[in-house]
């Protein structure tokens, strides 16, 4: 459908056309334009194009303006709209306000969301005995679910996503096509007629949906541990009260100290009241911790956590998180006390995401598998944040806030890609004013940590309709991801390792002027060609001067 015609007018026509850029694409909000229309009575359209949204809208004044408004005020939780144009106009006649085919007319600033936590409206359906996806462990809609690690390719469509392999019923079918519906293009809807199931092993016993959850949870008050297929891939998880249970966790897992994460029920008006019980979480800590993205935040035990000791041996500080998935919601709010809930993988490498293979490489460690038959099209660790000089800061990303973007102060002169160091290992692509970080892949020293980057590294450049044309690495000639550089046959650049992080440190607080910094991050390849424990700079990014260096 065309763009509905428009030229300008004096500013107190009866029609605008409003220009909306940001975040508003894979998040619901052209549904939410138009029930916001009906709303205030208005005709005309909204459209996709570009990357944007365009908006043509007819009615009184006053509800034009509060119209417009609501457009910010009354967004989706999951957009960030801005508005970059608005103008009085005079528009052709229209019957009523409609859900225009987005144009495809120009190249789309591409924008792929990261998975999503389960919002309220979805969370008070799987309560509700009424409702049709009552206590549907895969419930969702515009304003939640997975996105990022079941989309096969864009445009985000249906049929681009692992949802393909479930014909919609009847009833799906309906929500899906009615534009008043919030889950109207939903690209996850499901419900238990047509969607994923879940299924119950332990090597004796399989169990299907409705009874498998059940068998999990049984498992779990025995205090074994159960392998849980999420989002982004599985959990190891186990009564995080059950002292043996942790402890044989760490033995078969060959994980003795490291902290583990805990997932706690959501209960109480703020949803916080039984992370209260076990931890002091800050304003912030708590903000964080009800935020869309869900990460795990690393936050003060409480002297009178009923814990298991060796949760977090030897540390003040636990890793919490709430559920995310509506799976979780459940098999939390079934158990009714925090759950152990620690990446299912080899020590280093990323999250492991199909079930056979993790029931034969973790067989030894899990005594029973809560399987899903949706597929995890890429793996998503969960991301972790804390407190440091005052701020919340990521210690890594995943889950739920990646892919993550930036935007830089100068457009790049070719596509670029950055492949990161040997460790805790993540990709960026940067493109015209964009650079798009990936989620946590993990250790470079092993074949599946490899697999998992190639795959992110060309699923990334798939998805954004980029091809790079110069690969940026570590200097270090022993990383991996600095030998997988020389392979590709493209122009490479190398980067000394403490002179990323200086540059990093000045991107980050925008410094513009010379600085004396120093990097001291434990290991980094020198000029000299062996390891350093630091160095100090002394310029800005680009022309450094070493001052010292430290072994």
């Amino acid at each position: 459908m065309a763009e509905v015609a428009a030229r300008s007018v004096p500013a107190n026509g009866n029609a605008r056309r409003i220009v909306l850029s940001g975040h508003v694409q894979g998040v619901g909000f052209r549904p939410f334009v138009y029930r916001l229309a009906k709303r205030h009575g208005l005709t005309g359209q909204v459209q996709n194009r570009l990357g944007q949204v365009v908006i043509v809208a007819a009615g009184p004044d006053e509800e034009l303006a509060q119209f417009e408004a609501e457009l910010l005020s009354a967004a989706p939780p999951l957009a960030r709209p801005r508005i970059d144009e608005s103008l009085a106009i005079q528009a052709s006649p229209a019957a009523e306000f409609s859900i225009a085919a987005s144009s495809a007319d120009a190249r789309a600033r591409v924008f792929v969301p990261p998975d999503y936590f389960m919002c309220d409206d979805c969370r008070r359906e799987l309560h509700d005995p009424t409702d049709r996806r009552f206590r549907y462990p895969f419930i969702n809609c515009t304003q939640c679910g997975p996105r990022y690690t079941l989309i096969e390719a864009l445009p985000y469509d249906r049929p681009n996503t692992s949802m393909a392999e479930f014909e919609l019923c009847g009833d799906c079918r309906r929500e899906y096509l009615d534009p008043g519906d919030r889950r109207f293009h939903a690209e996850p809807i499901a419900c238990p007629v047509c969607g994923p199931q879940l299924h119950y092993t332990d090597g004796e016993e399989y169990v299907s949906t409705p009874d498998a959850l059940a068998a999990a949870l049984k498992q779990l008050r025995y205090g074994s541990i159960i392998a849980v297929k999420g989002i982004g891939g599985y959990h190891l998880m186990c009564d995080a009260r059950d002292e043996a249970a942790v402890a044989t966790l760490r033995e078969r897992k060959h994980r003795p100290d490291k902290p583990l994460a805990v997932m706690f029920p959501i209960a109480g008006k703020d949803g916080l009241d039984i992370v209260h019980r076990y931890a002091e979480p800050t304003r912030d800590e708590a903000k964080l911790l009800l935020s869309p993205g869900r990460p795990i935040v690393l936050t003060k035990k409480s002297p009178r956590a009923m814990l298991a000791p060796n949760i977090a041996p030897g540390l003040a500080e636990i890793g919490a998180f709430l559920p995310y998935s509506p799976l979780h919601q459940l098999l939390l709010e079934a158990f009714g006390a925090p759950l152990v809930a620690t990446s299912a993988n080899i020590s280093g490498e990323p999250v492991l995401t199909d079930g056979e293979e993790l029931e034969r490489r973790l067989g030894h460690v899990a005594d029973a598998f809560l399987h899903h038959d949706r597929r995890i099209v890429r793996p998503a660790d969960d991301p972790v944040y804390r407190r440091i000089a005052n701020r919340m800061r990521p210690l890594r990303i995943g889950r739920g806030c990646a892919p993550l973007e930036l935007t830089l102060p100068w457009p790049q002169r070719e596509p670029l890609l950055a492949v990161g160091g040997h460790m805790k290992g993540t990709l960026a692509l940067s493109f015209d004013d964009r650079v798009i970080i990936s989620p946590h892949i993990g250790e470079m020293d092993s074949p599946r940590s490899l697999a998992v980057f190639e795959q992110v590294a060309a699923d990334l450049q798939a998805l954004y309709g980029v091809t790079a044309k110069r690969i940026v690495c570590d200097a270090h000639p022993g990383y991996t991801t600095h030998r997988w550089a020389r392979e590709q046959g493209l122009p490479v650049d190398t980067v000394w390792h403490h002179r990323a992080h200086a540059s990093a440190l000045v991107a980050e607080f925008d410094l513009a002027e010379d600085w004396l910094l120093f990097t001291w991050d434990g290991v980094g390849y020198g000029e000299d060609g062996t390891l350093w424990g630091g160095e100090a700079f002394v310029g800005r990014a680009g022309a450094w001067r070493r001052a010292a260096s430290f072994r």
